[in-house]
């Protein structure tokens, strides 16, 4: 399998007959990876055919962060693609930076950069740290392929050892991931979160890339913390520091959309009515549901449950609505019986504060027919419920 395996590899992709293969294995067939090596390999070094796969690899991966455009120009390591920020969330943190007023950053943590370049395509002048040398690499090679070297400066060390007093703002993104796999206490990101803070604290703004997951009571009182989710899906938190202490917010791309925290009370529990509502993951660990409701006079199904109903049908980017035809309680046969008269083949189910799996729920209707359903496997008011309908229409 072909890798990228140290800095030596690396640099040999950058001369003229590693550029050759790379271009070469643009649109390759990774499942064809060992017949194109043997044909490779009677013209290439064996070495280089196999950081130029690695590397065509890792590309294609990331096209769905950065898309083809800057992918396949850019240079990756194996936990570059997979820690790397997606373009668009990036884009969004460096505009508002910008808007901040900030035009000098220390991006610490760096990684393969791709901060960095939503930086330096903002305006923004940056110094990006990291301390393992075939990362750093990568990212001045990224800063040079996409014509941003003027504005972005690499350095090879310690974030720790980095003065920062000399720009408008701090950005750290700590490495969420060990040998292990994820990390979940923020303390043992490295470097800590307790670290990243007081880092923060001396610079006039800062952003703290963070998991979605952090407790809110993890949060310093000084820091705004935004959740972002992009197509739906979560993607981040982040501190902010001199911008709106105690502030919490949810931001929903592509659409920009954002939502700021009232300190509203949770919502009452009331009975189902024609709409359910679907909030963005965002919303829901920024804990704002209730403004959602609120903003849709709605209230909840169950006190537990982040899902929220309501009579009438009101467009909000903030939720995804449904209408609902049916509730039943919760019962495998009726639902298949329902599913099979109304031809329903084309299920979708979702749950929440439910223990029974989508897949199961599927292998045992069997649904068949023309026609598509949602159902939601829930609690109303504490009993558990079969919820049917489909996305609502204006």
């Amino acid at each position: 399998m072909g890798r990228v395996t140290d800095l030596a590899d690396f640099t040999a992709l950058l001369a003229p007959e590693g550029q050759t293969l790379l271009a070469a294995l643009r649109d390759y067939d990774p499942a064809q990876e060992l017949a194109v090596a043997s044909r490779l390999r009677r013209e290439h070094p064996a070495e280089l055919v196999s950081a130029a796969l690695g590397q065509a690899r890792l590309r294609q991966r990331a096209v769905a962060k950065f898309g083809a455009e800057d992918a396949y120009r850019m240079y990756f390591t194996p936990h570059g693609v997979e820690q790397s920020t997606r373009a668009t969330v990036g884009t969004y943190r460096a505009e508002r930076l910008r808007a901040l007023g900030v035009r000098s950053v220390a991006d610490l943590c760096g990684g393969i950069g791709g901060d960095a370049l939503a930086f330096a395509r903002a305006g923004i002048a940056v110094l990006a740290v990291d301390r393992d040398p075939l990362t750093a690499e990568a990212a001045r090679a990224n800063a040079e392929a996409l014509g941003l070297a003027e504005l972005i400066e690499v350095r090879c060390a310690d974030v720790t050892e980095i003065d920062t007093s000399p720009y408008d703002a701090v950005f750290v993104d700590p490495a969420r991931r060990g040998g292990r796999g994820r990390i979940f206490d923020p303390e043992a990101y490295s470097p800590p979160l307790s670290w990243a803070v007081e880092a923060a604290r001396k610079a006039p703004h800062a952003a703290l890339k963070i998991a979605p997951g952090i407790p809110h009571e993890a949060v310093p009182e000084e820091a705004e913390a935004e959740w972002i989710s992009d197509g739906g899906d979560v993607k981040e938190a982040v501190l902010w520091f001199g911008t709106s202490p105690g502030a919490r917010r949810a931001t929903l791309l592509p659409a920009g959309a954002s939502l700021t925290g009232r300190g509203l009370p949770d919502p009452a529990v009331r009975p189902l009515g024609r709409y359910l509502y679907e909030p963005d993951g965002a919303v829901i660990r920024a804990h704002l549901v209730a403004e959602v409701a609120e903003e849709l006079s709605g209230g909840l199904i169950d006190e537990t449950i982040a899902y929220v109903t309501a009579d009438a049908l009101t467009p909000t980017p903030f939720a995804t609505a449904y209408e609902i035809t049916d509730e039943l309680p919760f019962n495998l046969k009726k639902l298949k019986a329902l599913l099979r008269e109304r031809e329903v083949g084309t299920l979708t189910v979702k749950k929440r504060g439910s223990a029974v799996e989508p897949e199961e729920i599927r292998r045992r209707v069997k649904p068949k027919g023309p026609n598509a359903a949602t159902v939601f496997l829930t609690r109303v008011a504490g009993a558990p419920t079969m919820l049917i309908g489909g996305p609502a229409k204006a």
